[in-house]
């Protein structure tokens, strides 16, 4: 649950080139040249914290302050594919309830599918903590800027 309106939460999200500044994980966030700032289609690209890992994210689901999918295209992280499903539900007039999942499939080699369901286990683990830091930092971020801040 966070502590905002629907609207001030969605706002954050769809302010799509802005996720690093509620994302611990993230050094950098931009639109990609050409993109628009949010919405079906919206694309951006991701620097990590390290220094070295990048992804190139795109809206593949748009449905306003319902549902978000975040499909990635490019990057160097170890994933054959990846998306993130964000869901919005209103939960009071200052309230709601953000929900966050994960779909991916790791790159593997022949031998690595024979290890695939242990790995895809460690990661959804090692996801469930990046999750729950997103959304404790998208929290904080609304709590301290107001609704136009947040677009």
């Amino acid at each position: 649950m966070i502590p905002a309106p629907v609207e001030q939460v969605w706002a954050s999200w769809d302010a799509f080139g802005d996720i690093a500044k509620f994302t611990p994980g993230l050094r950098a966030s931009r639109l990609l040249e050409g993109s628009a700032t949010g919405g079906l289609g919206a694309r951006r690209h991701c620097d990590m914290k390290d220094g070295k890992t990048f992804v190139r994210e795109e809206i593949t689901d748009y449905q306003p302050e319902k549902r978000m999918v975040i499909t990635i295209i490019d990057g160097n992280m170890p994933m054959k594919s990846a998306k993130a499903i964000v869901t919005f539900e209103r939960r009071g007039a200052s309230t709601t309830l953000l929900g966050f999942d994960m779909e991916f499939e790791p790159k593997m080699g022949g031998v690595g599918q024979l290890m695939l369901p242990m790995m895809k286990a460690m990661m959804k683990a090692m996801m469930r903590k990046t999750i729950e830091k997103i959304l404790a930092g998208n929290a904080d971020y609304l709590s301290k800027h107001t609704l136009a801040e947040a677009a």
